[in-house]
């Protein structure tokens, strides 16, 4: 695997084997040993190898390097259609999320609207506010409610259309 990646590697940077030798400051002879599988480089020759073709190691040792640019052509449409399809999905998952979130907004809202507003009816309203701390705590609690009365329905109405445009659409 080595020989033949060193091989394609080099004629494709458009080397000859003396080229690379010289780069290398060894004979010929080793390179063509080398490429014919006769023996192989030590872990320095192999970093200058790497650095002289300009390639990674790992492209040195990984799997057989081919000349052809159709088949380059196709691992990078397939490289390509696999990030695509990635993509579409992480985009799908996304959508999904947000759907099943603006949904919880809903019901979130129609939970606390019942609760607070209609099973309590505002019970801090019977409090004495001749304490101070009483008084303060009352009108924080009016205030986020007051706040809430206001802001829920624009949430709601917004959180809905938002369920509408992410429906799973068929």
């Amino acid at each position: 695997m080595l020989n033949e990646n060193i091989k394609a590697i080099r004629k494709s940077k458009g080397l000859s084997q003396q080229e690379l030798a010289v780069k290398l400051n060894v004979v010929r002879q080793t390179i063509s040993k080398w490429e014919q599988g006769l023996s192989v480089p030590d872990s320095d020759l192999l970093i200058s190898i790497s650095e002289a073709l300009e390639t990674p190691v790992s492209t040195l040792l990984g799997e057989t390097v081919t000349d052809s640019e159709a088949d380059d052509l196709k691992a990078i449409s397939a490289k390509l259609e696999v990030i695509n399809l990635q993509l579409a999905r992480r985009k799908t998952t996304g959508t999904r999320v947000l759907h099943w979130l603006l949904i919880s907004v809903c019901a979130g809202i129609a939970v606390i609207f019942a609760i607070l507003l209609l099973a309590l009816k505002s019970p801090y309203l019977g409090w004495d506010y001749s304490d101070p701390e009483t008084a303060v705590l009352g009108v924080a609690f009016h205030s986020l409610e007051w706040l809430f009365v206001r802001a829920a329905p624009v949430l709601f109405l917004g959180a809905m259309i938002g369920i509408f445009l992410t429906r799973k659409k068929k």
